[in-house]
């Protein structure tokens, strides 16, 4: 099994923070945030570790993490535009060949600990798996588009049979105008390999990307997809506010 971080874009919504960094190299706490979501794949067990990152800082993101993480083996693939998750996800299929991956967003922070889903994740013989985090119904969960339109910040699952104990998603909409429920996907994804033939069939969305959303809604279809709650603390860091909330959280946990 492969690990792989997404760690690319221009992190414009940071501002003057990424206008010569690369957004995954901005301190958040004591720390570059591209050090959070090396540790969720630690977790993992992984020390095989694959970055996707713009052109634009390629040669920073590599200059820091061979100076830094000698314990680690690196490979890493340039994505040219941002075009999507599922894009950038794409890129990495010579590196994972026919084995079954961990990706992870490089602005997204989890404090669980994830040691042990990788073998329910074998054991249930999945084709993929999500962790969903619950939000509340406020400020946490939407914003308001460019056209004006409020919409849910996450892409959102709709979630049956948690009464019987057998759960299971029977969809997902990205950042719907009317969501479903309160369940949001979060950044960190497993997948066999079938999820590269999966990304060859997608079509821009509304958003003019490749989304990930219709990755998973394949996996519906075929009855492969399963999901794990995410039960600790959970954030993107990729705006002002995102990132102060994180920072909010790391002060509070050092002093426990």
């Amino acid at each position: 099994m492969k690990g792989i971080i997404l760690a690319g874009g221009k992190g414009t919504r940071l501002g003057l923070l990424t206008s010569v960094l690369n957004k995954h190299l901005v301190g958040v706490g004591d720390r570059p945030m591209i050090e959070y979501p090396l540790s969720t794949l630690k977790s993992f067990g992984f020390d095989d570790i694959s970055i996707v990152t713009g052109y634009e800082h390629v040669g920073i993101i590599v200059q820091y993490l061979t100076e830094n993480h000698d314990d680690l083996n690196f490979t890493y693939k340039v994505q040219k535009e941002a075009g999507g998750i599922a894009q950038a996800l794409g890129l990495t299929k010579d590196i994972c060949k026919n084995d079954k991956l961990v990706a992870i967003l490089g602005d997204n922070y989890f404090e669980d600990d994830f040691n042990g889903v990788k073998e329910k994740f074998e054991e249930y013989n999945l084709g993929a798996m999500l962790f969903l985090k619950k939000i509340d119904y406020n400020d946490d969960l939407y914003y308001v588009d460019k056209d004006g339109i409020k919409r849910a910040k996450y892409g959102i699952a709709e979630l049956s049979g948690m009464e019987a104990g057998k759960g299971r998603i029977i969809s997902i909409e990205e950042k719907p105008k009317n969501p479903k429920s309160n369940y949001a996907i979060t950044g960190l994804y497993m997948y066999d390999s079938t999820v590269f033939d999966k990304i060859k069939k997608l079509k821009p969305s509304w958003r003019g990307e490749y989304e990930i959303t219709d990755v998973n809604n394949m996996y519906i279809e075929e009855g492969r997809l399963g999901f794990n709650f995410v039960k600790g603390f959970w954030s993107d860091m990729g705006t002002p506010e995102t990132k102060i909330k994180t920072e909010e959280f790391l002060r509070k946990k050092s002093k426990t």
